[in-house]
């Protein structure tokens, strides 16, 4: 590895029409990534193809549009403002898959920009707080900078990277990226309680972050012996560790051990990670199979959505054509759930919009996308219950969704079914 002194030294050999991954989340490489705008004017069709990534993000900014182009796996809120497809675009794929387009050469990268924690005795560094499919990047592009920064923990895991395998280095000293999610609702409050009703002692887990799934787990405190295999893991879960109703041992696969793809929260839980052994952060091909999920009893997988229609179909990356997030891994851990034993797939969501609109419908807005196709569901929960759809009818699944839509919404829903079921006779 070669050591810089300063960023712009470490990104200076990125040309032009060059694909750049970018690392995600709490590990967004900042001083890299201002180094690169700085670049802007020398530089001409750069894709960037990334995750969501936290901070400021302008490249979708007109004064960047030349220069850079981004290949969205995950569309972040600060990215979602410039989407355009054209030059900000999304590309959809189960983060599961993700990896096997960089492996494949499908869209692997010339250059990837990481942050990592400094390397140990033996020369490792680790891809800190987001492993997913960073570890594949690393395997697959020609180039590797990252930038070196003591802040950053060192999580046990697949991100282990020897030196030999950097080839341009800078060292930072700044803060790692926080997000801390938003207290819960007191309606979100009441969606946690119904899906709190159908997890049961030994179960392991796959939660998401913000208010909901940090209700959820707010609720499980006289829970027993729960587990973790999840995409991502959030500070939510730490009072359960430290309570003991997290203890993972009843995991059939890495028992005894928290296993996430990337974590993102407050320095609490980077502090946490670092050299923590009950904790693995791995390779978001493994993480995120659904056959490997499966191989975990009562797995308990919790999503959520945008919308969902009367026959079970979820949309959950787009309001309409819009998009503004990604597949993700809902439809892996949903499945994946589904291929346990005693498992449940669990879709909560607020019966009605902030804006007072129903998020049960009779059809799906017009270019919305279906992430979780109607095969795949079991459980819906709102705050008026749950519905299991599981061997249920398309009209089976109509009536209980009506049942648990909003009550002022109920007649109309009801009404809108009738009127498409004769309209296709």
């Amino acid at each position: 590895m070669k050591i810089v002194e300063h960023p712009w030294q470490a990104v200076a050999s990125i040309t032009s029409f060059q694909r750049v991954f970018v690392h995600g989340g709490a590990a967004t490489p900042c001083a890299l990534l201002d180094a690169l705008y700085d670049r802007a004017q020398e530089l001409a069709e750069v894709e960037w193809i990334h995750l969501h990534l936290m901070g400021d993000v302008p490249h979708g900014r007109k004064c960047f549009t030349q220069a850079f182009r981004a290949a969205n796996l995950f569309v972040g809120p600060n990215v979602r403002r410039y989407m355009d497809y054209d030059y900000i675009d999304y590309l959809p794929c189960f983060l599961s898959e993700i990896p096997a387009l960089f492996y494949s050469k499908k869209r692997a990268p010339h250059v990837a920009l990481i942050h990592v924690s400094p390397p140990d005795k033996h020369g490792y560094c680790t891809l800190g707080t987001s492993v997913d499919i960073a570890k594949a990047a690393v395997d697959t592009a020609d180039l590797v900078i990252a930038q070196i920064n003591p802040q950053m923990p060192r999580v046990h895991g697949d991100g282990f990277i020897h030196v030999r395998d950097i080839d341009i280095g800078v060292e930072v000293n700044t803060p790692i990226l926080e997000e801390e999610a938003p207290s819960p609702s007191a309606l979100e409050k009441k969606i946690a309680e119904h899906v709190v009703s159908l997890i049961e002692d030994g179960s392991t887990l796959q939660v998401g972050i913000g208010r909901m799934p940090s209700a959820v787990l707010s609720q499980l405190g006289s829970h027993r012996h729960l587990g973790i295999h999840t995409e991502v893991c959030s500070d939510a879960m730490l009072p359960l560790i430290q309570s003991g109703a997290i203890d993972n041992s009843h995991k059939k696969i890495h028992p005894g051990k928290i296993v996430s793809a990337f974590a993102i929260g407050t320095r609490k839980l980077y502090d946490f990670l670092d050299d923590n052994v009950s904790v693995a952060l791995l390779h978001v091909a493994y993480t995120n199979h659904p056959e490997i999920i499966g191989r975990n009893d009562k797995v308990v997988a919790i999503n959520s959505a945008v919308e969902i229609d009367l026959t079970g179909q979820i949309c959950a990356d787009s309001i309409g054509a819009k998009v503004i997030s990604g597949v993700g891994g809902q439809i892996d851990f949903m499945r994946g759930a589904m291929l346990s034993k005693g498992g449940k797939s669990i879709l909560a969501l607020p019966s009605r919009t902030d804006q007072g609109q129903s998020k049960i419908v009779s059809v799906l807005k017009q270019g919305a996308g279906v992430v979780t196709t109607r095969a795949h569901i079991y459980y819906v929960v709102t705050e008026y219950g749950i519905a299991d759809l599981y061997g249920k009818t398309l009209k089976e699944r109509a009536k209980a969704l009506i049942g648990i839509a909003h009550p002022e919404d109920r007649e109309r829903l009801d009404r809108e079914w009738r009127q498409l079921h004769v309209a296709h006779q």
